[in-house]
């Protein structure tokens, strides 16, 4: 079964108490079969809006996205 592992990042600007706050966060991020071969074919760099759960693996502090789908960012207009 394909399976692909990444690094999604992201970066806004969001309102937080009434003033303007950058946000940026990076999560690690596992797809696997048909969505892992997807995935691999799209550009890095590219905006994309992902659907799936989160887990934390065995013995470790952080979590990982499992993309279950994903589709283009229409707010970002797909760059």
């Amino acid at each position: 079964m394909p399976a692909l592992d990444a690094r999604l990042e992201h970066e806004s600007q969001q309102e937080e108490g009434g003033s303007p706050r950058q946000v940026k966060a990076a999560l690690r991020a596992v797809a696997l079969g048909a969505v892992a071969e997807r995935l691999g074919r799209q550009a890095v760099g590219s905006t994309w809006c992902f659907t799936g759960f989160l887990a934390s693996p065995r013995n470790a502090k952080h979590v990982v996205l499992h993309i279950q789908d994903f589709q283009q960012d229409q707010f970002q207009g797909g760059s």
